[in-house]
């Protein structure tokens, strides 16, 4: 009985270091953490500089980044006009539906890279869903797939 209240006794010392140790490291990152330490317009400015794959991953790295660049529709705007440029119709659509453009973003990111590919050409020559590369395709509605079998016709 003895034995099992010391190692009780260990037990809550550890965990009140180990609190201790892990309130000390968190106010060692906020002190080194530029977005809490700026002015939110130059931590996106900052942040406005990177490309969507570098936009994401610092969206991980921390609960004040991923905040402050999830609650940002400024960031995501530009890389959706960009996307825009292949799925204006889409954009379009969920604009209207009132979506965030970071999550129009998400909606339509990969639908974009695929169909710019369908529409320069790239799968001009596939003769049969066999031939297709599986792991670079993503869902299309109707319409799309009607977008890209105009361009086909056209070619």
């Amino acid at each position: 009985m003895h034995k099992n209240s010391k190692r009780n006794s260990n037990s809550r010392v550890s965990h009140t270091e180990a609190n201790s140790v892990d309130a000390e490291k968190e106010k060692n990152e906020s002190e080194n953490n530029f977005v809490e330490l700026l002015p939110q317009e130059l931590t996106f400015k900052i942040f406005s500089q990177l490309d969507i794959r570098s936009l994401c991953r610092a969206s991980l790295t921390c609960r004040s980044w991923n905040y402050a660049i999830r609650n940002s529709d400024s960031l995501w705007k530009p890389h959706c006009m960009t996307v825009r440029a292949v799925c204006r119709r889409e954009i379009d659509d969920d604009l209207e539906s009132g979506y965030s453009w970071r999550v129009i973003l998400l909606r339509n990111y990969q639908k974009s890279k695929v169909k710019h590919e369908w529409l320069s050409g790239r799968y001009s020559n596939i003769c049969s869903p066999i031939s297709l590369p599986e792991k670079t395709m993503y869902p299309m509605d109707a319409d799309t797939w009607g977008e890209i079998l105009e361009a086909e016709l056209e070619r």
